[in-house]
Formats: structure tokens, C-alpha cells, sequence
């Protein structure tokens, strides 16, 4: 039987609804997943349940993450978020660690990690930590933008075999502290936590770019989804 993957939703505040990058999902399909995207919802037992009908759990892009769950107030108006997103992907985090389960996080995805595991944010990349390396790339986004350094000795080197690949970027936040219970996979040029994972679980990853756009016509991206199918 395929692996089931539970897909965090993307939210449009205009509309006040759901949507999704048919990226996310046909990146696992292309890897042999099948996947549904959750609810939005910030009821403990019905995201305990939703968890469980998963085999494995994606964190998707979008809003930014709230700067009080590290205890920091907005620097500026650049700054939204969606406190149900934060509320459900926070308990999905909780019981998803607590059995083990496989967890792949992209963008957003690296960032409610480390907070929810007691990390913080840089809030705005352009006012806390300007640099001349593009987070911010225009379309399309299938193509590098800028390099990571793939660190030795860590699941995302094992799997690539380089220490240096391109990158899409397309993000205003990033990691300011790590996490204690994370360690560094790849920094950006201007040093930028750009991958991480979390050593003693089955797999839990997650990267500051976007795979799911470079998976059809870039091998590295095509490996993530590939590595964690098989987790």
C-alpha cells in the first residue's frame, strides 16, 4: 500500500479558504505517496485524529509564523500570520514527533519546526539580516537562485553527495536560533540555516527551499521526496 502523507493547507485570507501548490502533492505522487490535505482546525482531538489516519506528515510554505510563540513582538507590518495554522501545526508537530512519524518541512515548514521545538525567527530578512544573496526570487521558480553548502556528515550530504547544489528561494523568514533538538544540514552564502534535521528519529527533515518546484527537472529534488518515501 502507498504511504499516506497529510499535507498542511495553504490559507488565503482574502477568500477566507483553503488552497493548495498542486506541487506539494504531485512531488509525492511522483515519489509513490498518496496525500490529503488537513483541515484548518485547532481542536486538539480532531487533529490527534487527523495525525492518525497519516502514515507521514508534509509542512508546506506560506504565511509567516507568528513572532509570539518566541516570545517577540512583529518588527513591522511585513509580518502575518494565521494563529489557527500556527495552533494546528504545532499539536500536528507534538503527535507526529510522539510516534515517530516521518515529517518533511518545506519553508514555512523549517520555520514552525524549529519554533515549535523552541527555536526563533529572523521576522524580515531585509531589516534584521540584509545580504546581497536573493531569498526572494521572482518567478520562475524552478531554477537556482542561489548555493547552499551541504554539511558532511549529516542525512541531506548521505543522500546528494555534494557539498554545494543550487537553490530556489522564495521566503522573507529564516532560523535565527536553532532549535536544541535540531542540527544544521545546509547554509546558505550568507550564512542562513538553510536544511535541518533531527537526529535520533526515523526522519524528520526540512529545508528552507522549495523541491516541489524543481522536482521535475532537478535530480536533488526529485531525491528529497524519493528519501522521504522511503523513511
Amino acid at each position: 500500500m502507498k504511504k499516506m502523507v497529510g499535507v498542511m493547507p495553504l490559507w488565503d485570507d482574502e477568500k477566507e479558504s483553503i488552497w493548495m501548490l498542486p506541487a506539494y502533492m504531485e512531488g509525492l505522487k511522483a515519489a509513490g505517496m498518496d496525500s490529503f490535505i488537513f483541515p484548518m482546525t485547532q481542536d486538539e482531538d480532531e487533529v490527534k485524529r487527523l495525525v492518525g489516519l497519516c502514515d507521514q506528515i508534509l509542512l508546506t510554505g506560506g504565511h509567516d509564523v507568528n513572532p509570539s510563540l518566541y516570545q517577540e513582538e512583529p518588527v513591522n507590518a511585513s509580518v502575518e500570520w494565521n494563529e489557527t495554522r500556527d495552533v494546528m501545526e504545532e499539536r500536528v508537530i507534538s503527535h507526529a514527533l510522539a510516534q515517530d512519524m516521518p515529517v518533511l518541512g518545506i519553508c514555512r515548514g523549517l520555520q514552525i519546526l524549529n519554533v515549535a521545538l523552541g527555536g526563533t525567527l529572523y521576522q524580515d530578512l531585509p531589516l534584521q539580516h540584509p545580504s546581497d544573496t536573493d531569498h526572494h526570487m521572482t518567478p520562475p521558480y524552478d531554477r537556482p537562485v542561489h548555493t547552499v553548502r551541504v554539511l558532511r556528515d549529516t542525512p541531506l550530504y548521505d543522500l546528494l553527495q555534494t557539498e554545494h547544489m543550487g537553490v530556489n528561494s522564495i521566503h522573507h523568514q529564516s532560523i535565527r536560533k536553532l532549535a536544541p533538538d535540531l542540527r544544521e544540514m545546509a547554509l546558505s552564502e550568507d550564512g542562513l540555516v538553510e536544511a535541518v534535521y533531527m537526529p535520533g528519529k526515523r526522519f524528520v527533515w526540512a529545508v528552507q527551499w522549495h523541491p516541489e518546484y524543481g522536482f521535475p527537472s532537478h535530480e536533488d529534488c526529485r531525491a528529497i521526496f524519493r528519501a522521504f518515501s522511503r523513511a
